[in-house]
């Protein structure tokens, strides 16, 4: 099912959206070792990321999933319903911030594990909203953090990477958290929160 959906996805014009297969695998053994029973999303796309996530979950365990695309979330919750995980997961469609403001309000601090990968120049914006929802202890995973090696370039100079920049070097000094970049997919840092 996990092959099948990154079939379907690499067919879109937008397929270079879609996790690599060994982030998501990664991410699941990330769950499992944390137990993580809550868990938070920014940035669905098709699902495969949600959906590793929640396999990787307990039974009781739930994923919020925050996305604006209700035609690409359409998908995922297609094969969210066919692996049996759709109860667990919770799809708000609206913008990522008011969605996380709105969870500030109810649950800071209570989430385990928290998984970003949207629009890159909200990341600093996101972080800050996901430190505050994580509790002591929870993991923030951000991808695309490496924007293929054009983070090290200063010629590129277009927003995402220079957002991406902005990111890498604000985390860098943050003793909020303890930090592991992994050269994985297109680089994935690891936030824990302290």
């Amino acid at each position: 099912m996990l092959r099948r959906l990154r079939e379907e996805t690499a067919s879109r014009a937008d397929a270079g959206l879609q996790l690599s297969p060994e982030q998501g695998q990664f991410l699941g053994l990330l769950v499992r070792l944390m137990g993580a029973r809550r868990a938070l999303e920014v940035g669905v796309f098709t699902g495969l990321s949600s959906l590793h996530v929640a396999l990787a979950m307990p039974p009781e365990g739930r994923l919020i999933a925050c996305d604006v695309n209700a035609e690409s979330a359409a998908i995922a919750q297609r094969y969210w319903r066919e692996a049996g995980v759709a109860d667990k997961i919770e799809l708000r469609l609206a913008p990522a911030i008011d969605t996380l403001d709105a969870l500030l309000a109810e649950s800071a601090g209570s989430f385990d594990f928290a998984f970003v990968d949207a629009d890159k120049e909200n990341y600093g914006r996101y972080y800050e909203r996901v430190l505050k929802l994580l509790r002591p202890g929870g993991l923030a995973a951000f991808d695309n953090v490496l924007w293929h090696g054009s983070v090290i370039d200063s010629a590129a100079q277009d927003k995402d990477a220079r957002a991406i920049r902005e990111f890498n070097a604000k985390l860098h000094v943050d003793d909020r958290v303890w930090l592991s970049l992994v050269a994985i997919g297109d680089g994935l840092t690891l936030a824990l929160k302290r």
